[in-house]
C-alpha cells in the first residue's frame, strides 16, 4: 500500500500562507527586538521578561517535535497507551521542578545549566558537562528531529526526505536565527494552538473512521474491545515491549531519572523558565505546561492506536501518523501539516538556541572575555548554523536504521542521564560534594551503564538507569567525603532560596496529581 499522501493545492496553499505568516510574525518581534539592543540578555534569554502563558507554551513547543509526534505515535502503534507514561510523569515532574528546582535556579540568575556548575563546583565540572551536552544535542536531539520530520514530510507531501531536511532547518533558521529566544518563545504560542487543535482534530478523525463513522466514544469504544493489551498502562513481564518499559518501574523506577533530567536540567527545555521575570511567573508557565503534558496522550498516541485497526501493514510504526493524515479534508490535511511542521521547527529553533548560548556563554567566553555583548551574540548564531549543518550530515546515517526513532533516544540517553541527575541532586542538597564527586557520578553513569547493558542483556533500559543512578549517588557520595570540599558552598547557599509556592500554584499541582491518580487507576 502506498502510504504517500501528497498535498493538493489547496492544502499546500494552506501551508505557505502558514510558513509566511510565521516568519512574518517572527520577524516582526525580532525588529522589536532590536531597538532595544542586542545583547547576551536579550538574545539567549528573552530580556529575562516572558510571561507565563509564553513560558508554558513555549516548554511544549520545544518539547513536543518529531520524535514525539512521530516516534511517540509509532510507539502507540507498536506498544500501546503505556508508552503515555512518559507524557503523563512529565506532568508530575514539572511541578517537582517548578517547586524545588527553579528558585535555585532563578535565585543564582543563571543563563546555562553549565554556568550553575561551575557556581556549585568549578570550571572542570562546567566544562565537561558543556561540551557533553553541546554532543548530545548536535548528534542525538537535533538529529532525530531533523530525519524524523524529512520522513514525515516525505510521507505526507510526497517531497524526498532531503529536501524536507534542509526546508526544516532554513525555516528554523528564518524565524529564529535573528530574534533569539524571544523570537522562539513568542512564536511558540502560536505553533502550540495550532498543534493542540490539529492534532485533537486527527485524534477525532480517527476515531469516528475507527467506528465507521459513529463518533468519538464509538471509535474509543472499538479500540478498547478490539485491542485491550494497547490500553495496558504498567506493562507485565511477559509482554513483548517489557523491556522498554517495565511494569512498575514507569511509576517507581527510572522514569524518574530520565523526566528530572530532561524537564529539570535539560538546556533546550529549562531556558524557557531561566527567562521568566519573577519566579512566581515562572511557577505559573511550568503549572501551565503540566497540564498541557496531561493531553499529550490523546494528541500523539492515540492517533498511534488507531492506525493499527485503520492501517494494519505499515513497514514501520513511526510510519503510524504521518500515515493517519490520509484522513483529512481537503484545507484541514494543509493545517495539521502546518501542525506537524510547526512543532519540527520549533524544537529545532529551541535546540539551536540552546546550543548556541552554551556554547558562547560557557565555551566561547572563556577564550575571549573581553568581548562586547553584541559578539557574542553573533557567535551564538554561527554555533546554530554549523550545528544545524553537522546534523543535517550525520542524521541518515545515525539514525536510518532504527525503527523506532523515539525508543533509541531514550536508550542512548539513558546512559548519562543517572550522573547528571546525580551532580544536580548532590549540588543543591548535599553541601559536602565535590567537583570530583561530581565528575565521578559523570563518569560512573557512562561506565556502569555499558558494563549493564553488555553483563546484564536482559535488563530493561529503564531499571539500568535507576540501578545506576544509585551506583552513581553512592559513588558521588563517597568521592566526596574522601576529598576536601572546594569551598564553592557560599555561592549556591539555599538559605536565601525561598521553596514557599503561590495558592494557585499548589491547587495546580493538586489538580495534576488528582488526574494522574485517576489515569492510572483506571488503564492499570
Amino acid at each position: 500500500m502506498d502510504f504517500t499522501n501528497k498535498l493538493g493545492a489547496i492544502d499546500s496553499t494552506i501551508f505557505i500562507v502558514y510558513v509566511i505568516g510565521l516568519l512574518c510574525l517572527a520577524l516582526w518581534i525580532s525588529r522589536n527586538e532590536k531597538k532595544e539592543g542586542a545583547n547576551t540578555e536579550d538574545y539567549f534569554l528573552a530580556g529575562k521578561a516572558l510571561p507565563w502563558w509564553a513560558i508554558g507554551a513555549s516548554l511544549i513547543a520545544a518539547n513536543i517535535s518529531a520524535e514525539q509526534i512521530i516516534g511517540m505515535s509509532g510507539s502507540g502503534y507498536a506498544i500501546g497507551l503505556a508508552i503515555a507514561s512518559y507524557e503523563w510523569m512529565a506532568a508530575i515532574t514539572l511541578v517537582l521542578v517548578g517547586k524545588y528546582m527553579l528558585p535555585i535556579f532563578l535565585k543564582n540568575k543563571i543563563f546555562t545549566m553549565p554556568q550553575y556548575l561551575e557556581q556549585r563546583f568549578d570550571n572542570k565540572v562546567k566544562t565537561t558537562m558543556a561540551i557533553f551536552w553541546l554532543a548530545v544535542y548536535t548528534f542525538v536531539n537535533l538529529t532525530a528531529v531533523l530525519w524524523l520530520g524529512g520522513l514525515a514530510i516525505e510521507t505526507v507531501a510526497g517531497v524526498d526526505w532531503m529536501f524536507g531536511m534542509i526546508f526544516l532547518a532554513v525555516f528554523s533558521v528564518a524565524y529564529s536565527l535573528y530574534g533569539g529566544l524571544k523570537a522562539v518563545a513568542f512564536t511558540d504560542i502560536l505553533q502550540v494552538v495550532l498543534l493542540v487543535f490539529g492534532g485533537l482534530l486527527l485524534s477525532y478523525l480517527a476515531l469516528n473512521a475507527v467506528s465507521d463513522g459513529q463518533g468519538l466514544l464509538a471509535g474509543f469504544t472499538v479500540l478498547t474491545d478490539k485491542m485491550p493489551e494497547h490500553f495496558d498502562m504498567i506493562l507485565s513481564p511477559e509482554n513483548e515491549h517489557y523491556m522498554s518499559l517495565p511494569g512498575i518501574s514507569v511509576l517507581i523506577g527510572g522514569m524518574w531519572v530520565m523526566n528530572f533530567s530532561y524537564w529539570g536540567f535539560n538546556q533546550y527545555i529549562i531556558q524557557r523558565a531561566l527567562a521568566a521575570k519573577d519566579i512566581k511567573e515562572a511557577q505559573k508557565g511550568i503549572a501551565f505546561a503540566a497540564y498541557l503534558k496531561l493531553l499529550m496522550p490523546v494528541i500523539v498516541v492515540l492517533p498511534g492506536i488507531a492506525a493499527v485497526i485503520l492501517y494494519p501493514n505499515l513497514t514501520t510504526p513511526d510510519q503510524a501518523y504521518p500515515s493517519m493524515m490520509a484522513l483529512m479534508p481537503v484545507g484541514i490535511k494543509g493545517l495539521v501539516f502546518a501542525a506537524l511542521v510547526a512543532a519540527i521547527v520549533s524544537s529545532l529553533a529551541s535546540m539551536t538556541n540552546s546550543i548556541s548560548t552554551i556554547f558562547t556563554m560557557d565555551i566561547y567566553s572563556r577564550f575571549k572575555p573581553e568581548q562586547s555583548q553584541r559578539h557574542y551574540v553573533h557567535i551564538g548564531r554561527i554555533a546554530a548554523l554549523v550545528s544545524l549543518c553537522i546534523a543535517l550530515i550525520v542524521a541518515q546515517p545515525l539514525l536510518g536504521k532504527f525503527d523506532q526513532a523515539f525508543q533509541y533516544i531514550q536508550e542512548f540517553t539513558g546512559f548519562f542521564t543517572p550522573g547528571i541527575v546525580v551532580i544536580f541532586v548532590m549540588g543543591m542538597f548535599y553541601k559536602r560534594t565535590t567537583s570530583m564527586g561530581a565528575l565521578s557520578a559523570a563518569l560512573g553513569s557512562a561506565v556502569f551503564s555499558f558494563l549493564l547493558k553488555f553483563a546484564w542483556p536482559e535488563l530493561p533500559f529503564m531499571d539500568r538507569v535507576g540501578l545506576v543512578f544509585l551506583l552513581c549517588l553512592a559513588l558521588c557520595y563517597l568521592v566526596s567525603i574522601m576529598g576536601k570540599t572546594d569551598g564553592n558552598d557560599a555561592s549556591v547557599s539555599l538559605d536565601e532560596v525561598s521553596f514557599t509556592t503561590s495558592k494557585p500554584f499548589n491547587i495546580a499541582s493538586l489538580g495534576v496529581v488528582l488526574i494522574l491518580t485517576a489515569l492510572y487507576a483506571t488503564w492499570w
